[in-house]
C-alpha cells in the first residue's frame, strides 16, 4: 500500500473515532444523564438551549445543551488559586483527558477492509490478496497491553490535580483517586488473564476473530466479564465508585479548584472513559464487530445465503459494534442511578477482599478447564 493511501486511511479512522467518541457518544451521555436525573428528581431538566431555524425555536429535546455547555466553558474565567502550582494545575486536565482518547487507537470496529474488493463480493473462506486496511487506528501486536499502559497514566492527572490545587479537599480527592485507580488496575488486569488464556493472543482484532469462529467471550468467561465490568466502572470513577469526587464529603474532589475548559476536560474525560469501557468490554466479551450468521460473503442462515458486497458487510459490522456500545453505555447509566455510593473502606475491601480473590479463582478455573479440554 502506498504511503499516501496509508496516511489517508489513518486520518479517516482517527476522524471516525473522534467523531463517535468525542463528538457523538460523550455529549449524548451528558444529555442522557441530565435527562435521567431530572426525571428521577421530578424537575424539568435540560430543554432551554436551542437555535432558530426558519423563525422557529428548535431545542431537539435538550440535545443542544452539551454544545451550549461547551461554549460556556470556553468563555468562563480560568481561575487558578494564588498558591497553586500553575504548571501542574494546567497540565493535569490534559494528562487526564488524552489517555482516554488515545485508548481508542487499538479498538477494532470492523473486520479488515480489502481496498481492491470494495464493491465486490468476497468468498467466505480463503486468502484475499491486495492492499488491506485494518479497521483500527493502530494494529499493535500487544494491543491490550497498550490499553493498560495508556489508561494507567490517567491516574497521574487526578493525583497531580489534587496536589497542585492548594486545597485540602482537592488533595484528599487526588489521594483517593490514586489509591482507588491503582488498586483496581491490578484487578482489571487479572480479570482478563482468563480471556488471554482462552484466546491465545493479546491482539484485540484476533480476539474478535476467535469469538466469531467459536463463541462470544461472555459465554466462555462469564465470571471474568462480571469482574472486569465491575472493576472497570470503579476505574472510571463513576457511581457507585465516585469517591474521588464525593460531592457530599469533599466538595468536588480533585477538580474542586478547576473552572472553565479545564473543568470541561475533566468532565468530558469521564464520559469518554464510559465509552472506552463499553468499547473494550464489547471487543473482549461481546464479540466486537461480530454479527451472528454474517461472514465476509454475506449472511448464511443454515444454508440459506444472502450475498453482500464487501462495503455492505463492513458497514453492518460497524453499525452492530456501535449498537453494542450503546447498550453497554445505557447499562452504565442505569447503574449510575440505581446504586448508592460506597464508603471508602468498603470500596477498597471490595477490591482486595472480593474481586481480587475471585479473579485468581477465575484464572485457576480457566487453566483447569483448558487442561481438560486439550
Amino acid at each position: 500500500m502506498e504511503l499516501s493511501t496509508l496516511v489517508l486511511w489513518t486520518v479517516v479512522k482517527i476522524v471516525f473515532v473522534l467523531a463517535v467518541a468525542v463528538g457523538a457518544f460523550a455529549p449524548v451521555l451528558v444529555w442522557a444523564e441530565r435527562r435521567q436525573s431530572a426525571m428521577i428528581q421530578d424537575r424539568v431538566g435540560p430543554h432551554r438551549a436551542g437555535i432558530k431555524i426558519f423563525g422557529r425555536y428548535v431545542t431537539l429535546g435538550g440535545l443542544l445543551h452539551p454544545l451550549a455547555d461547551a461554549v460556556k466553558m470556553i468563555w468562563k474565567e480560568d481561575f487558578v488559586p494564588p498558591k497553586a502550582d500553575r504548571f501542574l494545575h494546567a497540565i493535569a486536565p490534559i494528562v487526564a483527558l488524552i489517555p482516554a482518547v488515545a485508548s481508542f487507537a487499538v479498538i477494532p470496529f470492523a473486520d479488515t477492509l480489502y481496498l481492491d474488493y470494495w464493491n465486490q463480493w468476497i468468498p467466505r473462506e480463503g486468502f484475499v490478496s491486495g492492499p488491506r486496511v485494518p479497521m483500527q487506528v493502530a494494529d499493535l501486536n500487544v494491543g491490550i497491553l497498550f490499553l493498560f499502559a495508556i489508561a494507567g497514566t490517567g491516574v497521574v492527572g487526578a493525583a497531580v490535580a489534587g496536589y497542585a490545587s492548594d486545597n485540602k479537599f482537592s488533595l484528599l480527592g487526588g489521594l483517593r483517586a490514586a489509591s482507588q485507580m491503582v488498586s483496581y488496575e491490578v484487578v482489571l488486569g487479572l480479570t482478563l488473564v482468563g480471556a488471554f488464556m482462552v484466546y491465545g493472543t493479546l491482539q484485540l482484532d484476533d480476539m474478535v476473530r476467535w469469538q466469531a469462529n467459536h463463541v462470544w467471550g461472555i459465554f466462555v468467561q462469564p465470571l471474568g466479564f462480571v469482574l472486569f465490568f465491575t472493576a472497570a466502572i470503579a476505574e472510571t470513577k463513576r457511581v457507585p465508585f465516585d469517591l474521588p469526587e464525593g460531592e457530599s464529603e469533599i466538595v468536588g474532589g480533585y477538580f474542586t479548584e478547576y473552572s472553565g475548559m479545564k473543568f470541561g476536560m475533566f468532565f468530558m474525560g469521564e464520559f469518554i472513559e464510559v465509552v472506552v469501557l463499553a468499547a473494550i468490554t464489547t471487543t473482549i466479551f461481546l464479540g466486537g464487530w461480530d454479527v451472528p450468521f454474517l461472514y465476509r460473503s454475506g449472511f448464511d442462515f443454515f444454508g440459506y445465503q444472502v450475498p453482500l458486497v464487501h462495503w455492505a458487510v463492513i458497514a453492518i459490522q460497524v453499525a452492530v459494534f456501535l449498537v453494542k456500545l450503546v447498550v453497554l453505555m445505557w447499562l452504565q447509566l442505569q447503574i449510575r442511578w440505581t446504586l448508592p455510593r460506597f464508603r471508602y473502606d468498603q470500596l477498597m475491601s471490595l477490591c482486595w477482599k472480593l474481586l481480587l480473590p475471585l479473579s485468581l479463582v477465575n484464572i485457576l478455573g480457566t487453566g483447569f478447564v483448558l487442561l481438560l479440554v486439550r
